[in-house]
């Protein structure tokens, strides 16, 4: 899978982790930054996440923050993104089965790495049910 994948200097620590899992796991990964901890404005590095989700150029995206909130507000501004901000397993499972989300939000300072890890595995790996929920992705996307 071709993944895009961003953060703010919050979130700097669980990227570069996260792209290296990616890779491992076969995925290609291409890092829209940020390249350290120093303090940036996370828009200047979600957007563009978001913007190459949506034209097609990445099948998914991964964006980080401190908290992931603002992050996924970046990401959801983008016409054909549905960005969901996880936390646990279930919120990675839902969040692909019944929102058919193509961009994943994490916070750095609210779930353990492993816990990251493991969402990331479950969200990737997680197909849309379609069928009732489907009606509603076109309705989110009718805007």
């Amino acid at each position: 899978m071709k993944i895009a994948i961003g953060s703010d200097h919050a979130g700097f620590k669980y990227k570069e982790k996260i792209r290296d899992f990616l890779k491992d796991l076969g995925h290609s990964v291409t890092d829209f930054g940020t390249h350290s901890e120093e303090a940036v404005d996370y828009p200047l590095f979600i957007r563009p996440v978001a913007e190459a989700v949506a034209r097609g150029e990445f099948e998914r995206g991964i964006v980080l923050g401190g908290s992931g909130n603002g992050e996924a507000i970046v990401a959801n501004r983008v016409k054909g993104i549905r960005c969901t901000l996880c936390w646990n397993e279930d919120s990675a499972r839902l969040g692909r089965q019944h929102n058919d989300s193509n961009v994943l939000s994490l916070g750095q300072r609210m779930v353990s790495l492993d816990m990251a890890l493991q969402i990331v595995r479950i969200w990737l790996g997680t197909p849309f049910e379609g069928g009732r929920h489907q009606h509603r992705i076109d309705l989110i996307d009718a805007r």
